[in-house]
């Protein structure tokens, strides 16, 4: 497989303009063929965050072995709807790639089922929870609305409630 970047696709990241073109059926999955070295740009192997250019030639060979495929995060949706997920995010998940993770996040199981935002390795995330944290995240699945959100979380439109449980006492509270 391969294509020409067209105009208006410039500047795109690699992965993104994969998964766009729908060489790949997410951005997750075109990252994993990046990382492979199974895409070639004018014949050269890039990273998944180069920026393509007009005119450059974009080369796929073939999927990642199924073996290399990577972990999963287990979450449950609690609301979804056109506009938005409600994502009961559980203790031990990492929401993006990140601080040594690059595998195996929330988001890169959400696939296409979030958007908005401008970093591409954060689709739709207006905010996060803690790898060790269990809880309710709102995701976006629109540019539009992701905006919005960001605008309510920035105006304190919204309110978050958070629950501690301790097991003894902390120290310096004896």
């Amino acid at each position: 497989m391969s294509f020409r970047v067209e105009e208006g696709e410039e500047g795109m990241r690699l992965d993104a303009a994969l998964a766009a073109r729908g060489e790949a059926p997410t951005r997750s999955a075109a990252q994993r063929l990046i990382e492979h070295g199974r895409v070639t740009v004018d014949g050269v192997t890039r990273p998944k965050s180069h920026a393509v250019g007009t005119g450059e030639v974009v080369k796929v060979r073939g999927e990642p072995p199924a073996s290399e495929e990577p972990a999963q995060a287990s979450f449950k949706i609690a609301w979804e709807d056109e506009h938005l997920l409600v994502v009961d995010k559980p203790p031990g998940v990492v929401v993006h790639p990140g601080a040594g993770v690059s595998e195996g996040t929330l988001v890169q199981a959400l696939g296409d089922r979030a958007a908005g935002g401008p970093d591409p390795e954060r689709p739709g995330i207006v905010h996060r929870l803690d790898r060790d944290t269990s809880g309710l995240l709102v995701v976006a699945r629109s540019g539009r609305v992701h905006s919005l959100l960001q605008a309510m979380i920035r105006d304190r439109a919204v309110r978050r409630e958070y629950v501690a449980l301790v097991d003894g006492r902390p120290d310096g509270h004896g």
